[in-house]
């Protein structure tokens, strides 16, 4: 079996920032798209009632609310997505990360929606990202978003001999030709199980039967 890390606070920090400045770019070409449209649908009057389009205070706020929930909308559909086919959003594999279920596994798309949303709590509940800020006091390093979802987060290449996430290795195979010169019978030889478990397993470790 193989131990892997719990991703820190600071390197899940950059990852996510790196995440959010993907779904920035696309947030703010959807905006433009939106603020074309309302202009030019303002415009198709006559000037004066343009202008008051353009400063009536009902419209605007029903704008700044439409655009806020496209945020919302877009971040959650970005991070369930990407979580739910491999674990790993860009900022994720580029910072080397991955995450999984607390007993190993890969999620799927209901629990990377459930972690989506989850964000939601971790960044506006208190008006401060106290649930981002958990991860790095919580012992396996989860924040809210986290334990609401039952999550982890890894570090993936790292293999670590410290208290971490343990994965099982596949048993391998390999075919062996016959010695004795018969034909169509072969052996096959178990690979040995790879092992690497913590020295001093305690509370962080998680190990999969």
């Amino acid at each position: 079996m193989t131990v892997y890390k719990y991703a820190g606070f600071w390197r899940r920090f950059l990852a996510y920032t790196v995440d959010n400045i993907i779904i920035n770019i696309v947030f703010l070409i959807l905006t433009v798209v939106i603020a074309a449209a309302f202009i030019l649908g303002s415009m198709s009057g006559n000037t004066r009632a343009w202008l008051a389009d353009l400063t009536d205070p009902a419209r605007i706020a029903s704008l700044a609310l439409l655009v806020g929930a496209i945020y919302i909308v877009l971040s959650i559909a970005y991070f369930t997505y990407f979580h739910g086919i491999k674990g790993r959003t860009p900022g994720k594999m580029l910072l080397g990360l991955q995450v999984l279920s607390t007993d190993g596994t890969p999620i799927g798309f209901g629990t990377a929606f459930l972690r989506s949303v989850g964000y939601l709590v971790s960044s506006l509940l208190f008006t401060i990202p106290l649930g981002f800020i958990w991860a790095a006091f919580d012992k396996r390093k989860q924040g809210w978003h986290d334990k609401i979802a039952g999550t982890v987060v890894i570090i993936r290449h790292e293999e670590n001999d410290a208290g971490g996430l343990i994965i099982p290795e596949p048993h391998a195979t390999s075919t062996v030709p016959p010695t004795d010169g018969r034909q169509g019978e072969t052996g096959s030889l178990a690979a040995g199980e790879t092992r690497a478990i913590a020295d001093q397993p305690g509370d962080n470790d998680q190990k999969i039967p």
